[in-house]
């Protein structure tokens, strides 16, 4: 789907790293597809930060889970290109957090109405109050990630939180950003813009 989107997508996140001030590698997973168009990528965009590229897997978890078997570190940060509305900002509270926490989320507080349906009929108001949107970038201490990778293998999880909570494993949230969305639509796309202006 990133390929859909041009490669902008790509080099929106890529920026952002370059901001970042560190001399600890990047990990970034793409597919196969997108690997052979590196070479057409705008050459006025330059990739300052210490970086590996390796192709994804079949799923997100397994994307998330080769890209973990190539790096040793103490801590990880994991993030979906598709927001390329993250900032150094979040990242940097992220990091911090993590250290303490071990496992950490940036999520929203559901603004919406959720019901719950079945057959077309809705059966169930959902409390809101209790509700919020995950986000990326999430932090783990990167042992704890990996096990939880390697204990659930083959499985499809669509967050890396969620692997830990399906193994009783406490994660923490931090305040993500509204216009940290997730691209999907070309509306997603349009909107992006708007917030990057």
């Amino acid at each position: 789907e990133l390929v859909a989107q041009g490669n902008d997508v790509f080099l929106l996140n890529t920026a952002c790293c370059n901001c970042y001030d560190s001399n600890k590698p990047v990990r970034e997973d793409i597919g196969s597809e997108l690997i052979k168009r590196i070479d057409d990528f705008n050459p006025e965009v330059i990739i300052t930060f210490n970086h590996r590229i390796i192709e994804g897997g079949v799923s997100r978890q397994e994307s998330v889970y080769k890209g973990l078997c190539v790096i040793d570190c103490d801590y990880v940060l994991i993030h979906d290109a598709a927001r390329p509305v993250i900032t150094p900002e979040i990242i940097n509270r992220t990091i911090d957090m993590v250290k303490d926490k071990k496992a950490v989320c940036c999520v929203v507080k559901t603004v919406d109405t959720i019901k719950e349906v079945i057959n077309g009929k809705i059966v169930n108001t959902i409390e809101r109050s209790k509700l919020y949107n995950t986000q990326t970038p999430q932090a783990f201490e990167f042992q704890l990630i990996r096990s939880a990778h390697e204990q659930l293998i083959g499985q499809n999880f669509t967050d890396d939180a969620g692997l830990l909570e399906y193994l009783g494993t406490d994660v923490y949230i931090i305040d993500g950003d509204y216009r940290n969305i997730k691209i999907t639509t070309q509306s997603d796309t349009e909107l992006a813009q708007i917030y990057l202006k």
